[in-house]
């Protein structure tokens, strides 16, 4: 009887190892809902380069120059991406009434604002770029063939939503 007790536990042991995973759990859409994608102080860096490089790549494709990160425009970005959160809605304007043309003088850039992407989200900045990629508009402003320097930055709250910002200059 213990033998069979046993031989049963481990078999037992076995096919609950063997369980396979359920996947991503599908909106109404048909696609995965989002996860929570946490920014950490020490991805920081990584997550600014990571899309300076994708960008680069997507504008090298396009036959377009790369572009650079610059400070006042990455100021500009930050500046409104806390706003958009303060405000819990996705717009070019700032609460104050600002354009991103106002923020961008604000912040002492000296040469022309091209363009700015804006995203409220749970994903990752690299599935950011490829919604902003999939839009005419914001692909353009991505593709700016004038542009030269690039501004970008987020504001993450508690609860995950992510409030990205891309500013193009040039």
């Amino acid at each position: 009887m213990k033998r069979l007790f046993a031989i049963f536990t481990i078999i037992t042991v076995l096919l609950s190892a063997c369980e396979t995973s359920q996947g991503p759990r599908l909106g109404p859409d048909g696609k995965p809902l989002p996860q929570v994608y946490r920014i950490s102080a020490g991805e920081s860096n990584n997550v600014i380069f990571r899309m300076l490089d994708s960008i680069n790549a997507l504008r090298q494709a396009a036959g377009a120059g790369p572009v650079q990160m610059n400070a006042r425009l990455n100021a500009a970005a930050e500046t409104h991406s806390r706003d958009m959160s303060r405000q819990n809605r996705p717009w070019h304007f700032g609460s104050d009434g600002s354009s991103p043309l106002d923020r961008v003088a604000r912040a002492g850039y000296a040469k022309t604002m091209l363009g700015e992407n804006i995203s409220e989200t749970f994903e990752t900045e690299l599935e950011t770029l490829a919604a902003w990629m999939e839009l005419p508009g914001t692909r353009n402003v991505i593709l700016d063939r004038n542009a030269t320097d690039m501004g970008f930055a987020w504001h993450q709250e508690i609860n995950g939503k992510i409030w990205w910002t891309l500013l193009l200059g040039g």
